[in-house]
């Protein structure tokens, strides 16, 4: 009895030693370089997260603005960048003539002068939009932002042609596959070059067509993140990766992140060796809305030297200290 003992917790001690050995980023390779930083819809105004719901105006619930930049715009793109992004994420939606409008909402109400389905519109009619229209701090007493928004939301290739070498993170806001189709073939039309700087993510099922479509493309989905995240957490500890993990990206709330097989350096490894670009996010509470790296303690929290992604609202002051 004692023997068979003794056997197994020998047994049981080099399996736990196999696998620390494998996991442990004490042994691993650090990669060089600085951390590459996206900033969530450019510089935009920040509102009260408290309860978020999917349909939820955040314009009508904005904090007191410290400047007077709107979110996706040519003009807070250009502030991000200044700032420090390397990467800009951007929201759009088809347009009944043929385009992308670069905007969040999934109705005009919100935000702008107008009404309805942002995707049931021209972009000719949303050229003529006020996005500065439905910003209060006040509970609608002063609208700072009013009149001050006309014409400016652009359309993707606007964005694209603006910017010809910059990174951009394309957010599709719909579940619908003919989106991932036209977003496809717009961005096959695009140079092999230009495509390595474009990440795309969204629903499921328009994410699937836009990987069929055009695979050299980064991509990420609820899908694809739960995949990878899971599966990682199951089986990565034997170096092993899903499928959910390779040439894609992987979001990791910062919370999170340390109970990863080999975090940070080995686990960061095997995702850049899997062609996969990893952004730490804020922590996850629970909700579908995950913040970002937005102040000093939460920078804190990563790992000396970290030189992987870093998601983030407040780029104009994470990108003076990360940098």
């Amino acid at each position: 009895m004692g023997r068979k003992f003794f056997y197994c917790a020998a047994a049981i001690a080099v399996v736990a030693a196999g696998i620390y050995l494998n996991n442990t980023s004490l042994l691993a390779e650090h990669r060089p370089g600085k951390p590459v930083l996206l900033a969530h819809r450019g510089i935009a105004q920040r509102f009260d997260e408290t309860d978020l719901k999917n349909d939820t105006c955040t314009a009508s619930r904005m904090l007191p603005p410290k400047h007077d930049y709107l979110e996706n715009t040519i003009r807070s793109m250009q502030a991000g960048f200044a700032a420090g992004a390397d990467i800009v994420e951007i929201d759009v939606h088809p347009t009944t003539d043929g385009q992308f409008a670069v905007f969040h909402d999934w109705t005009l109400d919100c935000r702008t002068d107008g009404h309805g389905v942002t995707r049931e519109h021209s972009m000719a009619d949303m050229k003529r939009l006020d996005i500065g229209y439905g910003y209060t701090a006040d509970g609608g007493k002063t609208f700072p932002f009013r009149g001050r928004g006309i014409g400016m939301m652009p359309t993707l290739a606007e964005v694209l042609s603006t910017f010809p070498d910059r990174r951009f993170l394309i957010n599709i806001k719909s579940r619908d596959p003919s989106e991932g189709e036209k977003l496809a073939t717009v961005l096959n039309g695009l140079s092999q070059e230009r495509r390595a700087e474009i990440i795309v993510y969204g629903g499921d099922e328009p994410i699937d067509v836009v990987r069929r479509m055009a695979p050299d493309i980064k991509t990420a989905s609820r899908k694809s993140l739960k995949g990878c995240l899971f599966g990682y957490i199951g089986y990565g500890w034997t170096g092993l990766l899903p499928d959910e993990c390779k040439h894609a990206m992987m979001l990791v709330p910062i919370n999170i992140a340390p109970w990863l097989w080999g975090w940070p350096d080995r686990f960061l490894n095997r995702m850049a060796d899997a062609g996969t670009e990893v952004f730490v996010l804020g922590p996850y509470r629970g909700s579908d809305f995950s913040t970002g790296i937005d102040d000093p303690a939460q920078l804190a929290r990563l790992p000396p030297n970290y030189a992987a992604g870093i998601w983030t609202n407040e780029i104009e002051a994470i990108g003076k200290l990360a940098k």
